[in-house]
């Protein structure tokens, strides 16, 4: 206690010696992958929109996106990723890895230029993320804002279940370090009401919202987009295309005219299913699996159904992709082909807007907040079967622009209504894409505007 005690002293003077500054200038942090941090992407180029000095904090396995990578007012700050941790006993492993990562990050964030405030994104890990930018904000006399996605403590039980003590220690440490914010963000108001209840925080609910490029693909673009993925990947390759004039092109989905140009969907063409997964969750890849190896869909082909072959196109990056792609080339349909395509940053809401029906298979440790690949879906006008959990309704309104299912045998009844006698133009799926249409739900800068704009207060 005393050290720390001293510790904080020396910050408190340094702080206070230092003159006013940072007016203007946001720190938006993430301990993770900016590339597979979309919101803190959005965060940032919101405050560059407003005039905002940005330094965005984070590891760099991934590009993020060009607008980011673009922007004048946008500087990115990588952190190094921390590796290779293997001696000792596990418990040693995090204990050391949490050290590692404090003194990394306070180094990070002290050399950045004094920001008027720290935006943390508290996705897992929030050890030590939370108390290393209260210290950083003490030092630059930063106000410090908890953007809060998910619990870390809820993450790490399903490892280790609720009654471990680093659970029991996580959860402590977030209640603690959580009510240090000056401001609290959410993206639920079932977490907000849990923040409060459980944790005495008081937080502003922000969903999450498309950005202006999640949105229904043109024709032309779908096309240019198939083709390209036809070169590598099987499912997108023509079936019966046939050449009917000189330069004329076509994929399984669509055709282009040598002559006149004009690109058509192709008749007899397959329905095209997105989903989107980390590769890293069981949980998820388990109830992914299940999904893909039930045998309902092609039984109900084989008994007389009008439906339509399957594409179902799964996308995402993550340590256990290789695995279940063996499993996935094990399983033998007629009627169903699977690919697991590494999408690039702007070819992801080209195919969103280009698909007939998104998947969701997300399931929230905490039961409080909302997968945002159903919100980019939604921004593309696409239809949504999403797996059951708590907090769901707040955003998948279930028979009014998607459907809510339990188990797989579910999904494969939800796919044979929406598909029965695919493509035509009515049906419960034509009317979810118009219900979607309608709706022209806020966009993610009209939703910042009016939430997070007020708390920043004046540029100047």
């Amino acid at each position: 206690p005393a050290v720390t005690g001293a510790v904080l002293a020396v910050l408190f003077l340094l702080w206070r010696r230092r003159r006013a500054g940072g007016a203007g200038r946001v720190c938006v942090a993430v301990l993770g992958d900016l590339g597979r941090s979309p919101r803190m992407q959005y965060h940032a180029l919101a405050l560059a929109r407003h005039g905002r000095e940005v330094a965005l904090l984070g590891y760099l396995q991934n590009r993020p996106h060009r607008d980011v990578l673009h922007s004048e007012n946008i500087r990115l700050v990588p952190v190094a990723e921390l590796r290779g941790l293997r001696v000792g006993p596990k418990l040693f492993q995090y204990v050391l890895k949490v050290l590692v990562q404090s003194v990394q990050l306070l180094y990070t964030l002290l050399r950045i230029e004094q920001p008027s405030y720290i935006l943390l994104q508290q996705n897992p890990p929030g050890l030590p993320s939370i108390a290393v930018a209260w210290v950083a904000g003490l030092f630059w006399g930063s106000k410090l804002i908890i953007d809060w996605h998910n619990y870390g403590y809820t993450i790490m039980s399903l490892s280790h279940g609720r009654k471990h003590p680093l659970v029991l220690i996580a959860k402590w440490y977030e209640k603690l370090f959580g009510r240090l914010s000056d401001y609290n963000l959410c993206v639920t108001d079932a977490m907000k009401k849990d923040l409060w209840v459980n944790f005495k925080i008081k937080a502003v609910t922000l969903y999450d919202k498309p950005a202006s490029y999640f949105k229904e693909t043109p024709l032309d673009l779908q096309h240019n987009l198939f083709m390209k993925l036809a070169k590598d990947y099987e499912p997108f390759k023509p079936r019966y295309y046939r050449a009917v004039s000189p330069g004329a092109e076509g994929s399984a989905f669509t055709e282009r005219d040598g002559k006149s140009g004009n690109v058509v969907k192709t008749r007899g063409r397959p329905a095209l299913l997105i989903s989107s997964t980390s590769w890293t969750a069981p949980s998820y890849l388990s109830a992914l699996t299940s999904v893909l190896s039930s045998p309902d869909y092609e039984r109900f082909i084989k008994e007389g159904a009008k439906l339509p072959a399957l594409v179902c196109v799964i996308t995402g990056k993550g340590p256990l992709k290789d695995y279940y792609n063996g499993l996935i080339q094990k399983l033998h349909f007629k009627h169903i082909q699977i690919c697991t395509p590494w999408l690039e940053a702007e070819d992801y809401p080209l195919l969103l807007g280009s698909a007939d029906l998104g998947v969701c298979l997300h399931k929230s440790s905490s039961g409080l907040d909302l997968p945002m690949k159903v919100v980019d879906m939604f921004g593309c006008c696409l239809p949504v079967c999403a797996v059951h959990f708590e907090c769901l309704h707040e955003l998948v309104k279930h028979n009014e622009n998607g459907l809510i299912f339990r188990d797989s045998k579910e999904l494969a009844e939800q796919l044979k209504m929406l598909f029965l006698e695919f493509p035509t133009l009515e049906g419960k799926l034509h009317s979810f894409r118009e219900n979607l249409r309608v709706s022209r739900q806020l966009r993610w800068d009209e939703s910042w505007d009016q939430i997070v704009l007020p708390l920043l207060g004046n540029k100047d």
